[in-house]
């Protein structure tokens, strides 16, 4: 498996692909909010299975914290651990831009996922696109 920070055109629509998959089609999250306004800020993951995009994630700069977002594996490719691989690589480049730690809005399905990482709860549940989340951040 590879993962890799997003270089060219075509691994960004891989990225995109495997997070419609999960947001839109799986958790039914409303297309125009998938692709929102951060984007072009983003730095973005995509992870494959030879030539299969099967997770993604992105990462940017948000009040001296790296902000990781729209963190997906594919159903078949979850409990393999590439959902960990994923994020020892965003957290070691976004380490890398100096910031003071690292947050993420978790959906509460994957507190345990998240706290395992060494990330912690740091708000009460809340709304995003439908689904119960939780503000989390990782002091580096």
């Amino acid at each position: 498996m590879l993962i890799k920070a997003v270089e060219t055109q075509n691994e960004q629509e891989d990225a995109f692909k495997v997070r419609h998959r999960v947001f839109v089609h799986e958790q039914k999250v409303p297309e125009d909010l998938e692709i929102d306004q951060h984007e072009d800020e983003a730095t973005h993951f995509v992870a494959y299975d030879q030539q299969k995009p099967i997770a993604a994630g992105r990462y940017r700069i948000v009040d001296g914290f790296a902000k990781l977002e729209r963190i997906c594996v594919l159903k078949d490719y979850r409990g393999t651990g590439i959902g960990k691989l994923l994020m020892n690589e965003i957290e070691k480049q976004a380490g890398k831009k100096g910031v003071s730690g690292l947050k993420l809005n978790s959906q509460v399905s994957a507190i345990d996922f998240y706290k395992s990482l060494g990330y912690e709860i740091t708000s009460s549940e809340f709304m995003d696109a439908g689904i119960p989340h939780v503000t989390m951040i990782k002091k580096l």
